[in-house]
């Protein structure tokens, strides 16, 4: 089968498993993180196949949907790409980056991790789409889905969380950018990335200060 077949055979199968999923981790967010991750393709070196169908199929079941369960999500993508006879290599290149790239497996203290440039791009492109304008977009939306506090000042955000405590937690959306999208700007992994998150990073920055400035009442 063609590259540019498989391509698209991932997308009609991302599309049909992710059609009924929350607005944050739908269909278009695959399609912001394969596009981002082809953009940032443009100035890193890696295996362009590889890249793509780690990012189309990253999220094609989210733990967070799936009763906390880390193993549906690359069991699908390998009995996925198995059945469109894509080589061993390529499945298990693929299926380590689903199963590492995720923000609260960054949480755990084990001493090895599985990397590669690859992993780097994709994580980089995911992570970029949860800061800035839509990332904050995805928080509020994904707080809602959950009937999660906007934000609560008596509340603190909890600044030094376990991999457990953050799957388990239920703090109020604006916590969230302390505990997480605030701290994404220095855990890209590639220079194109890193630099397409300062602007976003920063766009965070001056909401939290409109937000606070309204929420207080203040001039």
């Amino acid at each position: 089968m063609k590259e540019s077949q498989l391509i698209q055979n991932t997308i009609d199968f991302v599309k049909e498993e992710l059609k009924n999923a929350e607005g944050g981790h739908d269909w278009f967010h695959i399609e912001r993180v394969f596009n981002t991750s082809k953009l940032l393709l443009k100035h890193e070196q890696a295996n362009a196949l590889v890249v793509q169908l780690a990012a189309l199929l990253h999220d094609i079941a989210d733990p967070k949907f799936h009763d906390g369960d880390e193993t549906i999500g690359p069991k699908t993508a390998e009995t996925f790409l198995t059945s469109k006879s894509v080589d061993e290599i390529t499945i298990e290149h693929v299926v380590n980056i689903i199963k590492h790239m995720s923000f609260k497996n960054s949480l755990e203290t084990e001493t090895e991790k599985f990397t590669s440039k690859e992993l780097q791009i994709v994580q980089d492109a995911d992570r970029l789409d949860a800061i800035g304008a839509i990332g904050i977009a995805r928080a509020f939306n994904y707080g809602g889905f959950k009937n999660r506090e906007l934000h609560n000042p008596t509340i603190p955000p909890n600044l030094n969380m376990t991999k457990e405590e953050y799957k388990k937690s239920k703090g109020p959306t604006i916590n969230h950018f302390y505990e997480k999208l605030l701290l994404l700007k220095e855990k890209m992994n590639t220079a194109s990335g890193k630099k397409l998150a300062e602007e976003r990073h920063q766009f965070m920055l001056d909401y939290l200060n409109q937000f606070y400035k309204e929420w207080n009442g203040d001039e």
